[in-house]
């Protein structure tokens, strides 16, 4: 991550079962998906390990998390 990053970024989990929204360096959306139900999570966070995690979604570190489209977080948040 560097000064040039644009937001939002969009991610999702490799085992397809949370996507992400970035909105900046220390807030992003989560939609986690549990069976046939979908959760909604808005975190906004300050703590070290945290701002880590964000940017590890945005440098897609060690493959654990992949590049979506914005219409790929629409598609599952329409399915709340």
């Amino acid at each position: 991550m560097n000064k040039d990053t644009v937001f939002p970024q969009y991610r999702k989990l490799n085992n397809g079962k949370a996507y992400y929204k970035i909105v900046s360096e220390n807030e992003f959306e989560e939609l986690q998906i549990m069976g046939s139900k979908i959760f909604h999570h808005k975190f906004k966070v300050e703590q070290y390990p945290d701002l880590l995690r964000i940017k590890d979604m945005i440098d897609l570190h060690e493959g654990l998390f992949e590049l979506v489209e914005e219409k790929d977080f629409q598609e599952v948040y329409s399915r709340i």
